[in-house]
Parts: structure tokens; C-alpha cells; sequence
């Protein structure tokens, strides 16, 4: 449905050209009302639709709120459709990973399970919606343990990676095999790089921060804005502003992939990957401030990988004599920077690994990976997560 939405943009954005005026404010009042209606799903049925709902399933996870009830799932589904074919620059795996916690739960409680088999299921269905987001089962069963329960236990480790593994099997049955990035085969990394990659985690880890700032500054607004503007015409709003910014470049808006992939390939300037760059960290916590169903990874992917590229491009110009490619820099960048402001380096690592399919740059991941989450650690900025949950958490408990 995603697929087609975004075909279905460039099918009404091509039509809306050539009807000049009339076509212009016709695709942007599509915008908006789409936009609108997303978020109108969410207030109307199942508020805790919005946004990313990877803090509501931790919250869940941690008894800090009850389950979302089942219509969360169409919500989170129209939702994400209507806000992602319209433009906005969220990801799918917020909505696969809470809609698939909410399957997880539904099933544990309609077998009757005891509470540790509920939540044990609730965090596979999680687990499993990130693998099928992503192509990466391994992933989603590292981000479960690593994020949404952070401690081992033997009971969800089981019950995620058998989740992950069969929605992948039939994931791929019916999307086909092969990681999401095509990737030309990377050498591995000489010892000279290490000081180079760990300054480079360092960047990622000052960038990552000033990120987070960047998406709750905008919830903020959004929250002071609510005494004047219903939900909706927020939406509203900023549809109509994806609408205007997809009618002048529509390769800059919606989830990024494509944008990651182009980046990953290196065809084009730096010039050009630097102003998408600025546009992409706007639009992100822009998108993600409407309260409309959508995510955070594809987004912080596609930074990443830019980020990376640019810093790559410097480095090697120069220090020439390490031999490395800028394109080395835009994988490790994506896992770096993913750490920046989500803070688990493990999921980083692996997912990017799967969705690349490069295994030679593992160490340079860690390496990054390692400044990327002690920069802001010991600059004392929290996890993105950890900040979009406790604001919920503090209104229900007062």
C-alpha cells in the first residue's frame, strides 16, 4: 500500500502540472485533507495511534500504560497510509511494530495466556513488525531485547526470534529476497581508519542530539499550537507544506528510502546530498509533530547515510592514503547516527548490516557506533525514546 501510494503522488503530481493554477491548489488541498484525515483517524478512534508507537508498546512493556484496544490496528494502517502517500517523511516500522505488538497481544490473551506468555507474544508481534519492515529478523529481535525490554530473557528471546523468522519467510514470499539497499561489494577497512571512524561516531553523536532537540522542539510547538488548532487542521497544515515541497521536488518528501539508496550509490554532488541533508532534518520533526501514525527509522536512515557521505567525502580528500570510499562512510553513518539518537548500537549495527548486506564494515560500525552513543551520554541527552514516552506517561499519571 505504501508503494502505491507513493506511485500514486507521482501519478497526481504529474497529472496536477499540466492543469497549471488549478492543479496546483487542487494537489495541495489533497494534501491537506489527507493529512487531516490520518490524524482525524487517530483522535477520533485510537489516540494512541500517533506518532511512533514504539514508546506506547514500551510503556505497555513496562505496565506503564494499559494495551492499546484492537482498532489501533486499522487506525495505525489507514493512518500510515494516508500520512506516507502523502508526503510526510515518516517510517513504516513505528506502525509495523506497534500494530504488530497489538496482534501479538490479541492473540495471547484470546489463547488465555498467563501475563509473562502476553507480554512475551505483545514484544514478539514487535519484533516481527520490524523485521518485516526491514527485511532484518535478526534486527527485530535484537530491538526488542535491546530497546523495548533491554535485559535478556529467555522466554521473549524464543518467542521473538521464531516471530521475526516466520514474518520474514512469508514477508519474502511475497516481496521477494534480497536486502532493502543494493550495495556494491565494500573492502574491508584498514587500522588507519579507526581514529577517522571514531571522530566521525563523535559528529554523528553531536548531530544525533541536535536531532532530537529538533523533534521535540517541534512537539512542543505543536502542543502550544493545540490552543488555538484542532488536530486536524495541524495535519492539515503541514500537508499542505509536504504538498508545496513535493510539487517543487518530489524526491525529497516521503519515507527516503530512495533518497538512502541514491546516497548509498554516490552519484550525486555534495552540493546536492547537503541541501537535501537540510531539508531532510527539517521535514523529519516537521512530519512526525502532525500526530499522524509513522515512524522514525527510515528518516534517521536517511541522514545517516548523508551525513556519513559528506564526512566520508572530506575524509577521504583529505587523507587520501587510507584508500577508503565515501561510500563506506554512508553505511557506517547510518548505524552511527541511528545510535545518536535512539542509543542502541547493537540494533544499529545489525540492521544496517541486513538491510546492506555489507558484512565487511562491522568493525567501523562498532567503532562509530561507540562515539555515536557516548557523545550524547555524557553530554546528558536521553534516548529518543525514553523522551516521547515519559510526557505520555506523566499526563496519565496525573
Amino acid at each position: 500500500m505504501l508503494e502505491w501510494s507513493d506511485r500514486f503522488r507521482g501519478v497526481v503530481i504529474d497529472w496536477a502540472r499540466g492543469q497549471e493554477i488549478v492543479g496546483f491548489a487542487l494537489f495541495i488541498g489533497i494534501s491537506a485533507i489527507a493529512a487531516g484525515w490520518a490524524a482525524r483517524l487517530v483522535r477520533k478512534f485510537a489516540p494512541g495511534a500517533k506518532g511512533s508507537g514504539i514508546p506506547d508498546v514500551e510503556a505497555v512493556l513496562h505496565d506503564e500504560q494499559p494495551p492499546p484496544p484492537l482498532i489501533l490496528i486499522p487506525v495505525k494502517f489507514l493512518g500510515g497510509v494516508l500520512a506516507m502517500g502523502t508526503g510526510l517523511a515518516l517510517g513504516r516500522e513505528g506502525p509495523t511494530v506497534q500494530m504488530g505488538a497489538s496482534i501479538g497481544h490479541f492473540l495471547a490473551t484470546a489463547s488465555c495466556r498467563n501475563q509473562d506468555d502476553v507480554k512475551a507474544l505483545l514484544a514478539a508481534g514487535a519484533g516481527a513488525g520490524l523485521a518485516t519492515a526491514f527485511s532484518a529478523p535478526v534486527a527485530g529481535a535484537v530491538f526488542v531485547l535491546e530497546e523495548l525490554v533491554r535485559r535478556f530473557d529467555t522466554r521473549i528471546t524464543v518467542t521473538t526470534l521464531c516471530a521475526s523468522g516466520s514474518a520474514i519467510a512469508v514477508a519474502r514470499l511475497l516481496l521477494g529476497n534480497g536486502p532493502d539497499f543494493r550495495l556494491e561489494p565494500l573492502p574491508y577497512s584498514g587500522f588507519a581508519t579507526v581514529p577517522i571512524f571514531v571522530a566521525m561516531g563523535a559528529i554523528a553523536g553531536l548531530i544525533g542530539i541536535a536531532y532530537n532537540h529538533a523533534l521535540l522542539g517541534a512537539l512542543a510547538t505543536a502542543e502550544r499550537l493545540a490552543r488555538w488548532l484542532s488536530s486536524d487542521m495541524r495535519a492539515a497544515m503541514v500537508g499542505a507544506a509536504v504538498g508545496l515541497l513535493a510539487w517543487f521536488g518530489p524526491g525529497l518528501v516521503g519515507g527516503g528510502d530512495a533518497i538512502t539508496q541514491s546516497t548509498l550509490a554516490g552519484g550525486d554532488s555534495m552540493v546536492v546530498v547537503a541541501g537535501v541533508f537540510l531539508v531532510r532534518f527539517g521535514l523529519g520533526p516537521l512530519s512526525y509533530a502532525a500526530g499522524t501514525p509513522g515512524g522514525l527509522f527510515a528518516p534517521m536512515l536517511v541522514l545517516g547515510s548523508q551525513s556519513g557521505l559528506i564526512l566520508g567525502t572530506f575524509f577521504c580528500r583529505w587523507f587520501p592514503y587510507l584508500a577508503e570510499r565515501p561510500t563506506a562512510f554512508a553505511v557506517v553513518g547510518m548505524a552511527a547516527f541511528f545510535t545518536a539518537v535512539v542509543r542502541a548500537p547493537v540494533t544499529g549495527i545489525v540492521l544496517v548490516t541486513e538491510m546492506t548486506g555489507c558484512f565487511t564494515l562491522l568493525l567501523p560500525m562498532l567503532l562509530a557506533c561507540f562515539t555515536a552513543m557516548t557523545v550524547p551520554t555524557l553530554l546528558g541527552d536521553p534516548p529518543i525514546y525514553d523522551s516521547l514516552r515519559r510526557p505520555e506517561t506523566d499526563k496519565r499519571r496525573a
